[in-house]
């Protein structure tokens, strides 16, 4: 099936890198921290035979410019919302992680969302887990403009992510340490998506658009518990769990993908 790339510009200027496969109704999909349209490419090819699935560089990302470096967040929501335009004016969405986070702010900022689906928002319900420290974006803003990208990505990954200085120092010996250090300047959007990183959990009450939330079972609790609070807060919303999986579950569109479909199809 061929895929059609092509650039959309933002509000700022920004051009923006997109790519849609399939035919049939629109769905955007939005990548977390450490991904770019590449990463969701396996999932939109498992949705393309139904829909028209079209992923995107998050600004900073892959083929995709930035134009704004103060790393404010809205920018985020205006280059999802050109995206949106570019798929005819409205479409669904789906987001993974920090992504997911990505995706909820834009439908409680009225984009025109149809369908609103999220794989582990990366929240950060109180009680289940430490959350990083309130100076983390502008400690990520100061390495990166001096350009120490490793050290942002050990931070980010021990601070956001919550893993383990011995899990950290082995993710530096494998191949995959240079990809993270490659998006390490867009770090901080990620952190700055977040706000207080508690769910939203009044806000979302309001949404009217049905929402999808799905977790894996072998993910960590405090992830699992944001995603349940997503779900919990939207009326009529739907809470799947994914036996077996973990957070990487765009390694096996063969799961997620009939999900999704079930979802987006109503």
């Amino acid at each position: 099936m061929n895929t059609i790339v092509e650039t959309v510009t933002a509000t700022d200027g920004t051009s923006i890198a997109l790519e849609r496969i399939g035919t049939g109704a629109p769905v955007i999909l939005v990548g977390g921290a450490f991904n770019d349209r590449s990463t969701v490419a396996a999932l939109a090819a498992a949705l393309a035979p139904d829909f028209t699935a079209i992923t995107y560089d998050r600004r900073g990302r892959g083929h995709s410019g930035n134009n704004d470096h103060r790393f404010d967040a809205s920018r985020e929501f205006d280059d999802l919302a050109a995206v949106i335009e570019r798929a005819g004016g409205k479409a669904s969405v789906f987001g993974h992680s920090s992504g997911g986070v990505l995706a909820i702010g834009a439908a409680l900022q009225g984009l025109p969302i149809d369908r609103l689906a999220v794989y582990e928002p990366s929240y950060m319900p109180a009680g289940t887990r430490p959350k990083p420290p309130t100076d983390l974006y502008e400690h990520l803003v100061a390495l990166i403009g001096q350009d120490r990208r490793d050290d942002a990505v050990t931070l980010f990954q021990a601070e956001a992510v919550g893993l383990p200085a011995a899990m950290i120092e082995g993710m530096r010996s494998s191949d995959v340490w240079g990809w993270f250090t490659g998006l390490a300047h867009t770090l901080p959007y990620d952190v700055a998506l977040h706000g207080g990183y508690e769910p939203p959990v009044g806000r979302l009450a309001a949404l009217r658009i049905p929402v999808l939330a799905v977790d894996g079972g072998q993910s960590p609790d405090w992830i699992r518990a944001a995603t349940r609070a997503v779900a919990d807060a939207v009326p009529g919303a739907r809470y799947v769990t994914l036996d077996g999986q973990d957070h990487g579950v765009l390694h096996h569109p063969e799961v997620l993908g009939p999900v999704l479909s079930a979802f987006l199809a109503g």
